[in-house]
């Protein structure tokens, strides 16, 4: 059984579903927290990181950073916490790690849904609880709004060199032409339960 719960709404939910169901949220909402904390702490470094090699060496530079570094994060945070740590898009850029599977497909499809209806890509995010063939899994996602920062290596008008350096090192690359406000992708994580 597959049970959506916004982030920050466990208690409410609990009180819909009833008393038994009360332990199960409020463990959800724990988890929601724990992801929000991993998401922010795999944001930050990454920034910094991009910020740096911005500054180094312009965007062609922040290429190699993202293509090591950010899958480097990821890992690091999924052995420090126990978590699965990752990020997804329906446009990948790096087609072999970030393709999404269908659960993830569906909430970033969901995420468009939302913002085309007026909802800000800023903290919106969606979680569940997932039967699996080996055992229930949360999991959580959280939408990665397009920066302006982001448009040096995702906007729509990319420097020849830049375009030569992203398609050397992901030949598949779906990840331009984004605007301000839009949704680049998305952090998943998720744990078993």
């Amino acid at each position: 059984m597959n049970k959506p719960l916004l982030a920050g709404s466990a208690l409410a939910l609990a009180a819909a579903v009833g008393t038994t169901s009360m332990v199960a949220m409020a463990t959800t909402q724990e988890d929601a927290d724990q992801a929000q904390q991993l998401i922010k702490e795999f944001a930050t470094t990454l920034q910094g990181e991009l910020k740096g090699a911005l500054k180094e060496g312009g965007p062609v530079n922040a290429v190699s950073v993202c293509e090591e570094k950010a899958p480097a994060i990821a890992t690091n945070l999924s052995e420090q916490s126990g978590w699965d740590v990752g990020r997804t898009s329906l446009k990948t850029r790096n087609a072999a790690r970030n393709t999404p599977d269908e659960w993830e497909r569906n909430v970033l499809e969901q995420f468009e849904s939302r913002k085309a209806n007026g909802e800000s890509p800023k903290g919106m995010s969606y979680a569940s609880v997932v039967d699996t063939d080996d055992g229930k899994v949360y999991r959580y996602m959280q939408a990665i709004p397009t920066q302006q920062v982001c448009l040096a290596c995702h906007g729509k008008d990319l420097p020849p060199d830049l375009v030569e350096a992203i398609d050397k090192a992901y030949p598949e690359d779906e990840a331009r032409g984004y605007s301000v406000g839009d949704i680049r992708g998305a952090f998943t994580l998720s744990k078993p339960l």
